[in-house]
């Protein structure tokens, strides 16, 4: 039996498709939701029937940012190759920034929070998890970065489970002060730069202050005394939600913080500090009302939405060197 096919309905297939296409890809660019760190530590040790000892909430956190990358609508799409997720930006922008909130979290807490001292022994666990998640983030065949990191959540969960196994003394978790300082010296930096990012959106120039401090420095090329910085047009949506993606990683590890370093922020009465920093990077979370982000002048006619997470992020980032100041103190 011939079967023709019209023009016209080949058309509104290919409209139909795309619709489809359309829709999803708006439904997967939505941003996902914070959850509640103590709510998911319960929930965790009730499933294992365990009790939470220090070091649970901060792994359980790990765990459950990277999880959230690979199980949210439309999975990990950073690396995708078909459509819809390869026409979009925004979310795999925001993936990249919690992405790199969890690299630093999981190398902290390889290098310091589960060792007592530079000569100890490092966790076989976070040994074999921490190198996963640094595998190219748009890798998707052989190894896929879905299935790196689906072995390093695997590392996550035996690692936890370790910590509350009273006759395994090879998995630890210590809450000192000095390690707490080492993850936010990271954290501080990362902020600083998405900080210096965003601010670029409006084009400026900067005077160069690379070597100030010491007349001794020396750097390995000579550079301008002063620069433009302006960031690409195409660039503006890319760095927001980037920025966006690393708060909020950094949101939920704070919260986390909280609770296994308790004890050291209420001898340093530094739990108001953590809770202030919490509260900025909430407010860096806000729905984004606008369909794309704007870039108005300072204070020009337009929101220039850049600017304004510039500011929640610089603002956390001044209490989070305050808090390490704090910390450093007798």
């Amino acid at each position: 039996m011939k079967v023709n096919i019209s023009t016209k309905a080949v058309i509104s297939g290919i409209l139909a498709l795309f619709f489809v296409l359309y829709i999803l890809g708006v439904y997967w660019s939505f941003e996902p939701d914070k959850f509640d760190i103590r709510a998911e530590v319960t929930k965790a040790a009730t499933a294992e029937n365990v009790t939470p000892v220090v070091g649970y909430a901060t792994t359980t956190a790990l765990i459950r940012v990277t999880e959230t990358l690979l199980n949210k609508p439309g999975g990990y799409l950073a690396n995708d190759a078909l459509p819809p997720s390869v026409f979009l930006d925004n979310i795999p922008s925001w993936e990249f920034g919690a992405l790199e909130m969890i690299r630093d979290m999981s190398l902290v807490m390889r290098q310091e929070f589960s060792r007592s001292q530079s000569q100890s022994a490092e966790n076989k666990n976070l040994k074999v998890a921490q190198p996963q998640f640094n595998i190219d983030h748009t890798s998707w065949a052989i190894p896929s970065a879905e299935g790196e990191y689906k072995k390093a959540i695997k590392e996550l969960y035996a690692y936890r489970t370790a910590l509350t196994q009273v006759n395994n003394q090879s998995a630890q978790f210590y809450a000192r002060s000095d390690n707490l300082r080492g993850w936010i010296q990271e954290a501080t930096k990362r902020l600083g730069s998405y900080s210096q990012r965003l601010s670029a959106s409006v084009g400026r120039e900067q005077i160069n202050v690379d070597l100030a401090g010491d007349s001794m420095a020396k750097q390995s090329t000579s550079s301008a005394a002063s620069m433009q910085l302006k960031t690409s047009w195409w660039a503006i949506d890319n760095e927001f939600y980037e920025a966006r993606g690393a708060c909020w990683a950094l949101l939920h590890f704070l919260k986390a913080i909280e609770i296994d370093f308790n004890d050291v922020l209420e001898q340093k009465n530094a739990k108001v500090s953590v809770q202030q920093i919490i509260r900025e990077l909430e407010a860096s979370q806000e729905p984004m009302w606008s369909p794309m982000v704007l870039n108005g002048d300072g204070f020009g006619m337009l929101a220039n939405h850049s600017l304004v997470m510039a500011n929640y992020i610089s603002r956390a980032n001044a209490a989070l060197i305050d808090l390490n100041d704090l910390l450093s103190q007798g």
